[in-house]
């Protein structure tokens, strides 16, 4: 037994978490480390489809938009994921997109701040943040959108102009943790808003959102809180906001009556102004089975074992990265998030042949190999088994075969 291997078994018998695994489907073979894509399905999440489907709309039909609860599910899923980002009940609602709550944001932070015009983004933003963003801009007369190249740039560009700045928690490439408290502080200093984007952090990262005081937050739900591909995403809205929030996609679960049937368009109070038409209702109990699962887990116990993790890899991928001209870019301090990003010329050959061999990574232009850690159901012998296969990828020169270099849609 290797040395890594040694320590990897000592590490998985004194890890609290390691019976969490058995509550998810993965198949066998399969060393999963994307999850910070795409997490696997919890078992629970079939018999909730199961009865969702067959029984609630089969057999209840209707009826069940009340009897089984599916009006309010926005609202009481919210409220749990509210638990894992530090939010009060009643300022977390499920609903829509990432994209579409990003929309509903910062046209909401606009309006809270009339006088100034100026979106602030970070220059590396996850993609569909500044596209949206864009839009916004383009949509309101006046507005603009400026880029920072990085976030002691955001910092400083952050004045009397700005409106709002939309952030994210972690990095998508690198992996880099920013640091809400301080973000935060310096837009509030500036009389700013600020949007928190917490695809990558939700259900992996401890957030005090209520105790830094931060205005809105969306996120994703199928990363690490595994509600599956293309759940609904969540939005927060501090509720001292909720008396001024307006947002232009003024739908009809949106609205003070909804069953009224009135013509014209009156806000519902508080977080439910930023619901918009007739949410998914199976993908919403898929997402409560996943969360079910988090239930009981302290995110701090989740947070050490993801540092444990990630540190774990890198010490052990670290000597390989020197012989093979490879360099971690993610940081090796408590700073980062749950992946580690590895930039290598070669990284899309390199990742495809990890694939063949059962260890599903990704790859992100132009050159990141990105290794995401889901504490819940990945163990150390596994980290140590991937980075053994990573490493006899490149010695071998197994990456140069043809068919791994095809570009796929999706890595």
């Amino acid at each position: 037994m290797s040395a890594g291997a040694a320590k990897a078994a000592a590490l998985d018998l004194a890890d609290p978490l390691r019976g969490k695994r058995d509550l998810f489907q993965l198949p066998a073979g399969i060393i999963y480390l994307d999850g910070n894509s795409l997490g696997p399905p919890p078992k629970a999440a079939f018999a909730e489809l199961e009865q969702a489907a067959r029984r609630e709309w089969g057999e209840g039909l209707i009826r069940s938009w009340n009897d089984a609860g599916w009006w309010s599910l926005t609202d009481t899923l919210g409220d749990r994921i509210g638990r894992l980002i530090g939010a009060a009940p009643g300022e977390t609602v499920v609903t829509d997109t990432t994209s579409i709550n990003v929309f509903k944001a910062l046209h909401a932070a606009l309006a809270l701040r009339p006088q100034r015009h100026l979106i602030l983004a970070e220059r590396d933003s996850f993609p569909t943040d500044l596209y949206i963003a864009e839009g916004v801009a383009a949509s309101r007369p006046g507005a603009e959108l400026r880029l920072a190249g990085d976030n002691a740039d955001l910092a400083d560009m952050i004045d009397e102009r700005t409106a709002v700045v939309l952030i994210n928690h972690v990095d998508y490439r690198t992996g880099a943790l920013h640091d809400m408290a301080h973000l935060t502080r310096c837009a509030h200093q500036a009389g700013a808003l600020v949007v928190w984007d917490l695809c990558h952090s939700a259900g992996i990262v401890p957030i005090e959102l209520d105790t830094l005081d931060v205005d809105f937050a969306i996120g994703c739900t199928y990363k690490y809180l595994n509600g599956g591909p293309g759940a609904p995403a969540f939005i927060f809205a501090n509720r001292r906001h909720h008396d001024g929030l307006v947002q232009p996609l003024s739908g009809w679960w949106a609205h003070a009556a909804p069953f009224a049937m009135e013509s014209g368009y009156r806000p519902a109070a508080g977080i439910r102004r930023l619901l918009c038409g007739t949410q998914p209702i199976l993908s919403l109990r898929a997402l409560k089975a996943a969360l079910d699962v988090l239930d009981g887990i302290e995110i701090k116990a989740i947070r050490a074992k993801s540092l444990a993790l990630t540190g774990f890899f890198m010490e052990l991928v670290e000597p390989i990265c020197r012989e093979f001209g490879a360099r971690i870019i993610t940081p090796h301090n408590d700073s980062r998030g749950s992946q580690v990003a590895i930039a290598l010329e070669q990284a899309y050959p390199v990742v495809q042949a990890l694939i063949a061999r059962g260890i599903i990574g990704d790859f992100r232009a132009p050159d990141i190999m990105r290794f995401g850690f889901a504490p819940l159901y990945l163990g150390f012998r596994e980290v140590a088994d991937a980075v053994a296969a990573l490493h006899d990828v490149l010695a071998s020169g197994a990456w140069r075969d043809p068919k791994f270099s095809t570009k796929a849609l999706v890595t």
